[in-house]
């Protein structure tokens, strides 16, 4: 799936928040890696605003002190790329928030990945009274002086992914494209296996969209997600990127 290249990072993502916005293909186009084209589930183009937990985080088999465990907030959309294996699914991603410096640094520097350090904070109850599941899960960030948002409720037990699902089509982007400084492409490949996911009966997004993200998205943004869901998540691999011709 990613060509066997060597592994950059080895880490857990564990509890995955993911709101998806139906958005107009015209908003992203000036955001496309060249070489890769957007992708669609049932004609609607998606931009995802997802939260989780960074666990047990090694860098080319070596742990970061103090750089192990901590939450990461992401914006991204979907896109594909044509080869001569067929088409390869991966995500943009427009920005990143982490708390830890060095890992934002790093991902910068050798991805060129759009990557912010801000404090950060999360909660995540899960509990179990008979059949019945419940789930709180929460991901802060502070921007601009005052706490952002990022949360959701869930009932029931987690799930496996239907094929065809909308949430088939979220998870399961298995490679990531950076816009490099030169212009260049740079593709990478992320391996984990297939994720049980909750169904959510609440979700929330409470942040500064303008000021974060750009003005672009605050239509998108600020009204109701099109879906929402929780994702188990599981042991990830992010591979060694590739400079596209």
């Amino acid at each position: 799936m990613s060509d066997r290249l060597p592994a950059f990072l080895t880490a857990e993502w564990r509890h995955l928040v993911m709101l998806n916005f139906e958005i107009d293909p015209g908003r992203l186009g000036h955001l496309l890696p060249a070489g890769t084209e957007l992708d669609f589930w049932d004609g609607r183009t998606y931009l995802s605003l997802v939260g989780f937990r960074f666990l047990n985080t090694k860098l080319r088999g070596f742990a970061i002190p103090f750089h192990r465990h901590f939450s990461e907030v992401n914006l991204r959309f979907y896109v594909r790329r044509r080869t001569a294996d067929g088409w390869r699914r991966g995500v943009v991603f427009i920005k990143e928030i982490v708390p830890v410096p060095a890992v934002a640094l790093v991902a910068r520097w050798v991805y060129n990945e759009n990557y912010i350090t801000l404090p950060m904070r999360h909660r995540i109850e899960l509990s179990a009274t008979g059949d019945e599941h419940e789930g709180t899960l929460e991901y802060s960030w502070k921007w601009q002086g005052k706490w952002a948002e990022l949360a959701a409720e869930t009932t029931g037990n987690a799930k496996p992914l239907l094929p065809g699902s909308e949430a088939e089509f979220i998870t399961e982007h298995y490679w990531g494209y950076t816009r490099q400084r030169d212009g260049r492409t740079m593709e990478y490949g992320v391996e984990h296996p297939a994720w049980s996911v909750w169904q959510t009966t609440s979700s929330r997004l409470e942040c500064d969209v303008a000021s974060l993200y750009g003005a672009e998205f605050v239509e998108v943004l600020t009204r109701p997600p099109t879906s929402a869901f929780v994702a188990d998540g599981s042991e990830i691999v992010v591979r060694k990127g590739t400079r596209l011709a």
